[in-house]
């Protein structure tokens, strides 16, 4: 299929950048947000098409939108009007309104967010404007990081990530594609409000936002994680968090490191991926026949 399109809208004043890849007669659209100091790229992976989440979503019959999250791409150098987490929400609301305008949308809206992008995610799917979302995906996240990963974030700044970090998010290296590896996809720049929410992010307002989602949940734990504990019993907590949501399931996905949707094992993420997006859609039609009978 075709390459995903760039594309700029303005929201509020604020241009949000993104990539789309549209099918015709969507059964649901799919918006992923990225992780830090990376950009919409991380879901269609130059020189890589067989990595890419966004076409494999689009030749499944989704319209696949990659947003870059406030604080990058176009939106970078306005961070005065994002530093609340509403505006940022708000923001992203307004981003994919644009981007899908008139076009059918489907069953509704399916949320996906990796590793910083998953606090994005959850915000969006707990607004009291997510009455179109259907499903939430989330990927390398957590409620505690591992020790190790503790320790190096106290180092972080906003202009400044810790040393080291490095090695906890792309190991091990045979996992990843030798060009990926050179940071091809990563933003030059990162979001100044990041520091402060990653700090409150996995035992403050993760558990607070996980009592209002009221969608279906799936939690993917890649098998190198080392970024956040993914022990039973950690994913238990996790799962235990999600009071409102009709169901969680997690999926553990073997050889894939935390950026699994940069990794050489990609496609097989994407494809547990999608097919939790059509589950979505299943439900969701159920739902509305229901409704409809009665």
């Amino acid at each position: 299929m075709s390459a995903p399109r760039a594309r700029v809208v303005l929201v509020d004043g604020v241009p949000m950048s993104g990539l789309v890849a549209p099918a015709d007669d969507p059964k649901a659209v799919v918006v992923a947000f990225h992780g830090g100091a990376s950009t919409a790229a991380y879901f269609d992976c130059p020189g890589h098409p067989q990595l890419s989440l966004l076409r494999a979503g689009a030749a499944q019959g989704f319209t696949m939108v990659a947003l870059d999250r406030p604080g990058y791409g176009s939106s970078a150098p306005y961070p005065d009007v994002m530093g609340r987490p509403d505006q940022r929400v708000a923001l992203a609301y307004g981003a994919v309104e644009k981007v899908l305008g008139p076009n059918p949308r489907g069953a509704g809206l399916v949320l996906l967010g990796h590793s910083a992008g998953c606090e994005l995610a959850v915000r969006m799917a707990a607004d009291e404007n997510a009455e179109h979302v259907i499903g939430l995906e989330l990927a390398g996240t957590g409620v505690e990081y591992h020790p190790a990963t503790a320790e190096l974030l106290k180092t972080a700044t906003a202009t400044q990530r810790p040393r080291g970090l490095r090695d906890v998010l792309w190991q091990p290296a045979h996992l990843y594609p030798d060009d990926v590896l050179s940071g091809m996809t990563n933003s030059t720049t990162g979001a100044l409000y990041e520091v402060d929410m990653t700090k409150k992010w996995p035992q403050q307002d993760f558990p607070v936002l996980a009592a209002r989602v009221r969608v279906p949940v799936q939690f993917t734990v890649a098998e190198h994680e080392r970024v956040w504990r993914s022990d039973p019993e950690t994913l238990t907590r996790i799962g235990a968090m999600f009071t409102a949501a009709p169901r969680f399931v997690v999926n553990e996905q073997t050889d894939a490191g935390h950026n699994l949707s940069l990794s050489l094992n990609a496609a097989a993420y994407h494809a547990t991926v999608l097919s939790f997006v059509r589950e979505c859609v299943a439900a969701q039609q159920g739902t509305s026949k229901e409704l409809e009978a009665g």
